[in-house]
């Protein structure tokens, strides 16, 4: 606890809107927080959805969550894995064709 303090982590209770579809048009999972904007390396918890649905259907709902915000150490980290991976699509994208068959 005294370690996610010096780290800034705080935890925020939210209502969240749940959109879940799984059909031959969408297979999709959309949590959409209410009030509240989610930055990089934040936690979102949901309470009370569902893991799984039938098909052709599709479920909208409100439900609870848990926000744990990221302190700064944290932020910076995930900012820094996002840059380093980007940088790899670079690497990847500019392989030579001989490269690619050893």
């Amino acid at each position: 606890m005294i370690l996610d303090r010096l780290l800034g982590r705080h935890t925020v209770e939210i209502t969240c809107e749940v959109d879940i579809e799984q059909s031959p048009d969408s297979l999709h999972a959309y949590a959409i927080p209410v009030g509240i904007a989610i930055n990089p390396g934040d936690t979102v918890y949901l309470h009370g959805v569902p893991t799984r649905i039938g098909y052709n259907e599709r479920r909208t709902m409100t439900c609870r969550a848990t926000v744990i915000r990221a302190g700064w150490f944290d932020r910076w980290k995930t900012e820094m894995a996002a840059i380093f991976e980007l940088t790899e699509l670079y690497h990847v994208g500019f392989e030579p064709k001989e490269a690619a068959h050893v």
